[in-house]
């Protein structure tokens, strides 16, 4: 095997695995709720999964466009990684990749500078994690003709049918969940009812105990003792 054949697989595998990897960041981000959690699992595992995650599908990119750019079949060049449109090889689909690779440069700088930059620029930069899934996506299968059969090409429709069904569950989680201004009103009557209960179990309790009323208050006309 030459060395142009390694990096051409290398370039293939490491684009394959960084798009599986970065379908499952996208799952994980929509499937999350609002407090940052997945349903089952706290909060600091929901964390270090999503972190652990992103982190390996950002290796798996830059050596994806390392070894692309050093593959001697066809001339890319390091501007064309990180420019879009300016590769001379299939520029629309390279140029995609380019505009993918820069959003997820930008997620990595904002997410570093998190503490200076504060919470809702960055929470606005993050916005672009969805949009750099569908354009990998674009790129994956327009450069590469290997995603368009096989089981590659199953790979690829299985990790859009994931996406799409946790945007859906998404979607149909925040209709029917509350909106923020009924949630005190919803949790004031939850308390109110929890404490109607509380009450007539107390009452149910306490007659249990005391069936006729009578006897709390000393007649005792109705026992033996009291009849002629």
């Amino acid at each position: 095997m030459t060395s142009s054949t390694a990096l051409w697989y290398a370039s293939r595998a490491t684009g394959v695995a960084a798009l599986v990897l970065l379908t499952v960041v996208v799952v994980l981000g929509i499937t999350a709720s609002r407090r940052g959690r997945l349903p089952g699992l706290p909060r600091f595992a929901t964390t270090s999964l999503h972190r652990s995650m992103s982190l390996l599908a950002v290796a798996f990119i830059a050596i994806h466009v390392v070894t692309a750019i050093a593959d001697p079949y066809v001339t890319i060049g390091i501007a064309a990684a990180v420019i879009p449109f300016a590769s001379p090889y299939k520029p629309l689909w390279l140029g995609l990749g380019a505009i993918s690779f820069d959003m997820i440069v930008a997620l990595i700088a904002t997410s570093l500078a998190r503490a200076r930059i504060g919470r809702r620029t960055w929470r606005a930069v993050h916005w672009l994690a969805y949009a750099c899934w569908p354009v990998a996506v674009l790129h994956s299968i327009g450069s590469s003709t290997d995603l368009r059969t096989g089981w590659l090409l199953i790979l690829t429709i299985c990790c859009c049918a994931a996406v799409l069904a946790a945007a859906s569950w998404r979607i149909g989680t925040a209709i029917t969940a509350p909106g923020r201004a009924q949630r005190p009103a919803r949790a004031l009557a939850a308390a109110e009812l929890s404490t109607a209960i509380e009450l007539s179990t107390a009452d149910r309790d306490a007659a249990d105990q005391w069936p006729d009323p009578r006897y709390r208050s000393g007649d005792h006309r109705l026992t033996g003792a009291g009849t002629r």
